[in-house]
């Protein structure tokens, strides 16, 4: 069971690398093996990319492999939680909501969990991937997916308050913004890149969004063949608030591990106090509905 450390101790976040395939037994395995070996460490929270539930070859597969937050999978995870005593941030849950019976549509959902498995957050990625690059890259996440409807407030954890979008949310910097202005610390980017627009936009934008929001970014990736007509970018980070990269995974499945220094995110702020220069007289205030400012 990981613990809380002793007074001083910076909290460690752990970030899982997977290669995810249309078995959903073989990788709830991979994913839960990650989470204990983290655990072991120390890691008080374990972030997971998009599709750590599956990826599915087409989208009939896709459909019908989804599962409510009630289901089967989500409960085994919750059990996962409270067997190890740490946060987990699921990163793009492939969900049966509510109105699954008249749209026959998914949403891609951020699920994080508490230490006791219980439901702190669901956040529904509100920019869908729709990308048509010539002779490499095809995809239309609308065409089976339900667009969310909110962003949500950061979530108090033991490393920090936690922002949660997911991957194609990555390249709005609206929505970093806003959560920043609502007080997130960490900003999460659970994501299933290709290569083509991974290799060439994926560490570029992490850093940008650490950058501008001056917070820590967090991005779990699947990568590798995860079936015979997709794979994936991988190169999994943890980005500071000041740009730098403090911790990226090697090829192929595996977890690398970050220090979340808040003492060190306030200094970045203090210094280059961009949050208090922004000038929304000018060119608007970013901020979502439901979002109070950050005291």
């Amino acid at each position: 069971r990981a613990m809380a450390g002793p007074p001083g101790l910076k909290p460690l976040v752990a970030v899982g690398q997977v290669t995810s395939t249309p078995d959903k037994e073989l990788n709830f395995a991979a994913c839960a093996g990650l989470v204990r070996e983290a655990a072991g460490r120390g890691a008080c929270l374990v972030f997971l990319p998009e599709g750590f539930d599956y990826i599915g070859s087409d989208t009939a597969q896709t459909l019908s492999l989804a599962e409510g937050l009630d289901g089967d999978l989500m409960g085994r995870y919750a059990q996962l939680a409270r067997d190890c005593g740490v946060w987990l941030s699921l990163g793009g849950f492939h969900e049966r909501g509510r109105d699954w019976a008249t749209t026959q549509r998914i949403y891609n959902c951020h699920v994080l969990l508490d230490p006791a498995g219980r439901l702190a957050a669901a956040y529904r990625k509100t920019h869908l991937c729709d990308v048509e690059l010539e002779g490499r890259v095809t995809m239309k996440e609308s065409s089976f997916t339900n667009p969310g409807a909110e962003i949500l407030a950061p979530v108090s954890t033991p490393a920090g308050k936690l922002g949660l979008s997911i991957c194609y949310d990555l390249r709005f910097p609206e929505i970093s913004l806003a959560l920043r202005r609502a007080g997130a610390e960490i900003l999460t980017y659970p994501s299933a890149f290709t290569v083509p627009t991974g290799s060439a936009h994926w560490e570029v934008l992490l850093r940008a969004r650490a950058i501008e929001s001056q917070c820590y970014v967090v991005a779990a990736a699947q990568t590798g063949k995860n079936h015979e007509r997709r794979t994936s970018y991988g190169h999994s980070l943890v980005v500071d608030p000041w740009g730098a990269v403090v911790a990226q995974c090697r090829e192929g499945p595996g977890l690398c591990y970050a220090e979340i220094d808040l003492d060190y995110l306030h200094r970045v702020r203090r210094e280059i106090p961009v949050h208090g220069h922004r000038r929304p007289d000018l060119y608007g205030t970013v901020a979502a509905a439901g979002l109070a400012p950050a005291p």
